[in-house]
This record gives structure tokens, sequence and C-alpha cells, in this order.
């Protein structure tokens, strides 16, 4: 496992993006003992336009807090894939909702249908940006499953536990083939 990853979510506002990455952030950092750097950004729309949130997870202090190019990338709209895939290393790992994104078959694309997978198995659109942190948990082990549990638990709304927990373990338990 590498001791830095530089880390993207991007779709649109509403997605719960920034939320997705806070909740990393927090669980990589509060309960897994590693040093995160996390940023956001937003469109000027409030729902619905551009939005991003940047980590850098790393096993000793950062020095500087934007990725150049993403080690892990989450893109929940069309428009935040096309603007980023192309910021991105050769051996990252790329998460797409394909149940909103059109995006090119490649070495360690990840297509899965998020939000299509949270309204139907979940019950709740909603928690798409939960089932995406599920994923990346499975896929990339930057931050526990126990931590982000943790963390995610810490953040929802009171009432909506049990609705979070579910859609955090179904996002983990997906299985991939090795994309090669």
């Amino acid at each position: 496992m590498k001791s830095l990853y530089e880390i993207r979510f991007s779709g649109s506002g509403g997605q719960g993006i920034i939320t997705a990455g806070m909740v990393l952030g927090e669980g990589a950092s509060l309960f897994d003992g590693k040093y995160v750097v996390q940023t956001q950004s937003y469109g000027p729309e409030a729902r619905g336009g551009a939005c991003k949130t940047e980590l850098i997870i790393a096993d000793y202090p950062v020095n500087y807090p934007k990725p150049i190019l993403a080690d892990i990338l989450l893109a929940m709209s069309q428009a935040a894939y096309d603007k980023y895939i192309h910021e991105i290393k050769d051996d990252a790992f790329v998460v797409v909702d394909s149940s909103l994104v059109q995006y090119k078959p490649a070495k360690g694309v990840y297509p899965v249908p998020i939000t299509k997978l949270a309204a139907e198995e979940v019950g709740l659109k909603v928690t798409a940006n939960v089932v995406a942190l599920g994923v990346i948990s499975s896929l990339t082990k930057i931050a526990s499953y126990e931590a982000l549990e943790r963390a995610l638990l810490s953040r929802v709304p009171r009432g909506t536990e049990e609705i979070n927990k579910k859609a955090l373990a179904l996002g983990k338990k997906l299985e991939f083939k090795d994309n090669v």
C-alpha cells in the first residue's frame, strides 16, 4: 500500500460529495491515525452545480494541500468525469457512477451504478455518496471500513444511522474483478 494518496471526489451539488470527502478524511485521520488534508469547492449554483472535494491522505505530515494527479477519482456526474479523467495517475482507481456517467472503459476504471443501487437496494437515492464510500473502501483500502463507519455515524442525522450503515455495507460488499 502506498504511503500517500491524492484523492478527488467530484459531482454535482446535492449529491453529498463534500460529506463523503469529510467522512473519508475523518475516518482516516481520527480512527486510522493517518495525516489528512481536505479541501472543497462548489460551483456558483447551490444544487446541481459542480462541486468537488480533494484529499491527501498520508502516513506522514502533508506539506502541500492540493492533489496534482489523483490516485483515486470518484466521478458522480458527466461533467466531473469529463473534467477530471485526464488528471489521474497511470495506476489510479477511477470509480464512475455508471447510472449517470458515460465513460471510456480502461484499466483502473470501475463502473458502478451507484445512484441506481442506492435507490433500489438501500431505498434512498440520497445515500449514493455513502454507497460510493463503501466501494472506495473495498477497492482501495485507503481507510479501514470500521473507521469509515465510525466517521459516518458521527456525521449523519440522528435516526438515519441504520440506513447509512446499510448503504456503506452495500458499497463494500460489491465485488470487482481485476480491471486490467
